[in-house]
């Protein structure tokens, strides 16, 4: 993807690159009619897994339930879609679950749908999936989710026989280490203490937890009803509009657990079209695509990955750190997630502004549709123009990071 500095090149008449805050200031129409955009952005809450309200749902209903509720938001008929990509990491047979979410929505046959597993960047991949598709005229709008109902699937549950092979490559058989090795390696080789990671969870906690109190995460959760059985095995319908991983907590809790991300259920959806479709159709944009980057890191220290892709991303857009507004960096652990704040130099104000995956929850498939949701209703909430990142690190070595402009009123 273009630099926004070389794009908007020319535009000031005197052959000087546009600052990034000019860039920002640019009226609509000094935009390019084929700028990716979000126009809806929608989650159900995030449940914790075997014991949470999500345990006895299945994945095409929490799928359907997105999917009905970005098409109810945006006034869209479900013919209107083109194509649809779903995050996930854990199901092996979610093209099939999530073609029977689509019939559940009312989407006809004659729209086709695919999923994706890039790890826990899945529900992000499925958005640059969908984004690829209208930048080569697949398709005009489209729909990127992402889902995990890790109660039923947990990850590396399953068995698989090893290609002998793998004791011939070191990097190979780290790609076997259980993620949790991996943060101790992170910690242990950049010199996270405990105590740090500690104060990283507390506040992830105690950001969450302001902002569920404040109602900050209302607009983007789509209340769910499902059925749930009672530990006495009865079966009710409940309806499910919080997130449930959010709890209160003490330096001295935190001492006594894992400072890793919570293993949970959930869903997200986004509507992915151009600015010059959404024009058409009256649709108000509520983020647009800037950049995006994925690259590969050492596997036994894998958390790092958000380190390297975030750069990588804002230099694809033309942007320095201090021009983002808001971070969402991923929190698989706490170690990781201090590591590349401090590493980049991000004022930690900026990272997490209400909470992350420590706190809300982490259903690796959905993740990276959840944080682009996050992250463009806060940007929206603050009420003018400004720049975030989504970024997460991923199993076997690897970090993703996109950069989205919210453009303010348009």
């Amino acid at each position: 993807m273009e630099r926004l500095t070389t794009v908007f090149h020319h535009l000031n008449g005197s052959g000087q690159s546009l600052s990034t805050r000019e860039v920002a200031a640019l009226p609509a129409y000094r935009r390019k009619a084929d700028d990716i955009v979000v126009v809806s952005a929608l989650r159900t809450p995030i449940t914790r897994a075997k014991r949470g309200s999500f345990k006895d749902s299945y994945i095409d209903d929490l799928l359907a339930a997105v999917f009905q509720g970005v098409l109810a938001e945006t006034g869209l008929k479900a013919t209107d879609i083109q194509d649809i990509c779903v995050g996930n990491v854990g199901e092996g047979k979610t093209s099939v679950l999530a073609r029977m979410a689509q019939f559940y929505s009312g989407m006809p046959d004659t729209i086709p749908v695919y999923s994706t597993n890039r790890q826990c960047a899945s529900g992000l991949q499925a958005f640059m999936n969908v984004a690829g598709s209208l930048r080569t005229g697949q398709c005009d709008i489209g729909i990127a989710a992402g889902v995990e109902i890790m109660t039923r699937n947990p990850l590396g549950g399953g068995k698989f026989d090893l290609n002998p092979r793998v004791q011939e490559s070191q990097q190979a058989q780290d790609s076997l280490l259980p993620m949790g090795i991996t943060s101790e390696n992170v910690a242990e080789r950049f010199g996270v203490t405990r105590r740090k990671q500690d104060e990283f969870a507390l506040s992830s906690q105690q950001k969450a937890a302001k902002a569920a109190a404040s109602g900050l995460f209302d607009a983007e959760i789509l209340p769910v009803t499902v059925s749930v059985e009672d530990a006495g095995g009865q079966t009710k319908k409940i309806t499910v509009s919080k997130d449930e991983g959010i709890r209160p907590t003490t330096m001295e809790g935190l001492s006594k657990l894992r400072n890793s991300s919570q293993v949970s259920d959930g869903a997200a959806a986004v509507v992915v079209t151009t600015r010059q479709e959404a024009a058409r159709r009256g649709l108000p944009i509520l983020g647009v695509l800037r950049s995006f980057a994925v690259v590969g890191v050492p596997p036994d220290i894998m958390g790092v990955g958000p380190a390297y892709a975030i750069p990588e991303a804002l230099k694809k857009a033309g942007l320095t750190i201090n021009d983002i507004d808001i971070y969402e960096i991923n929190e698989a652990f706490a170690s990781q997630a201090v590591y590349c704040v401090e590493k980049l130099g991000i004022p930690i104000e900026k990272v997490n502004p209400k909470g992350g995956a420590i706190a809300l929850g982490h259903p690796v498939g959905c993740t990276g549709a959840r944080m682009i949701a996050t992250l463009l209703h806060e940007l929206k909430r603050r009420g003018k123009r400004g720049m975030g990142v989504v970024s997460m690190c991923m199993g076997t070595g690897m970090g993703a990071a996109a950069v989205f402009e919210y453009p303010g009123v348009n």
